[in-house]
């Protein structure tokens, strides 16, 4: 029978959210439920609430997270109940012209829970990323689970967004490998994230860049050898300081994490000729970008923009959580604070003063 279970929804732009009553379908076929364990507080939930993905309200928050499968509809087979598994937003579909050239992190139709949740009077609720996770239950596409060793749900939960976007930023956007130099522009929780997977993969040196002082204290916690405090540069004056700590040359790899026209702009110039540069932060509909042709062409190399950190959820989530229990990913760094379901708002207000890596939700 259909669940009733408390959730956080958005139902208007800009308006504070509200933990209610939505009512959790049984599974069809290819569908499974969720008993959601944890769920962090990430930047595209705020901007689902403030509009900045669609105007289709109500929203259903909440998709960076971990639980046990607690119901399975027919055909499924790669989970079952019981099964503590980490949810992610891009189900492959094995079918569409990416996956069959061999590379499904690209999938061009990944798809979700075929029905909706609601509200009780029957409303039907668009669910973030598909996932609709700031709540006790969520309904989810089988293939939007991915089966890893069972570990602290508020950790690695959050390998079901911006942790994995940034590790996968650097080591499969990027290709980081070892004696690679690296900058990182924007050390929120991706960027860190970004930081940290650089330095997993052997990268040296690390520059983390960013106006916050805190920040930057956790990026030099998360592997940064070298960090620059941009509040008092301009853009020149960025690159200038990247190419001081690369021998004069720029960093080979340089990663956008914030996502606007100026700070692209520095990770073009901040780069070695030939080198790449990855972005990862999320532009505004609005942003355009101003660049000569000829410097394009002239300094050649990459520009790459990143997926979901271009990852395969069951390829790269059960090696990284194998790599936090073995101690050599510290991922649980990234959880600035555990806090109930109702504080999801307050949250957010955290997350937008930069107090925070990430809150995450406990249930």
């Amino acid at each position: 029978m259909p669940t009733t279970v408390k959730g956080i929804v958005a139902k208007a732009k800009g308006e504070p959210v509200e933990l209610t009553d939505i009512v959790i379908p049984d599974p069809g076929p290819g569908e499974v439920v969720v008993d959601v364990k944890s769920c962090g507080v990430c930047h595209t939930d705020f901007h689902y609430r403030e509009g900045g993905v669609s105007d289709n309200y109500p929203f259903l928050l909440g998709h960076e997270s971990a639980g046990i499968v607690s119901e399975v509809g027919e055909g499924v087979t790669d989970v079952a109940v019981g099964d503590f598994v980490i949810l992610n937003w891009r189900a492959i579909c094995g079918e569409c012209r990416a996956c069959k050239r061999g590379e499904p992190w690209y999938c061009f139709d990944t798809h979700n829970a075929t029905q909706k949740m609601t509200l009780t009077d029957g409303t039907e609720l668009e669910a973030a990323l598909g996932i609709g996770s700031f709540a006790e239950k969520t309904l989810v596409a089988a293939g939007q689970c991915t089966k890893v060793e069972e570990s602290d749900p508020a950790v690695v939960g959050l390998l079901g967004c911006g942790v994995m976007a940034g590790i996968g930023a650097a080591i499969n956007t990027g290709q980081v490998t070892r004696g690679r130099s690296v900058a990182v522009i924007g050390c929120g929780g991706v960027g860190n994230a970004a930081i940290a997977g650089s330095h997993l993969a052997g990268a040296s040196p690390i520059i983390a860049i960013d106006f916050d002082e805190k920040k930057l204290a956790a990026a030099k916690e998360l592997g940064a050898t070298h960090t620059i405090a941009s509040k008092d540069l301009d853009e020149d004056g960025v690159v200038s300081a990247v190419q001081e700590l690369t021998g004069g040359f720029g960093a080979d790899v340089v990663i956008d994490a914030v996502g606007r026209p100026e700070t692209w702009r520095q990770a073009f110039y901040a780069r070695d000729l030939a080198g790449t540069v990855v972005l990862v932060g999320v532009p505004t509909p609005d942003m355009e970008l101003s660049l000569p042709l000829a410097d394009v062409f002239g300094r050649g190399g990459r520009l790459k923009s990143s997926w979901y950190g271009d990852c395969l959820p069951e390829r790269d989530f059960p090696m990284l959580v194998q790599l936090y229990k073995e101690g050599r990913l510290p991922l649980d760094r990234f959880v600035t604070e555990r806090i109930r379901i109702d504080q999801v708002e307050e949250a957010f207000d955290k997350m937008n003063r930069g107090e925070v890596l990430r809150s995450v939700v406990e249930f």
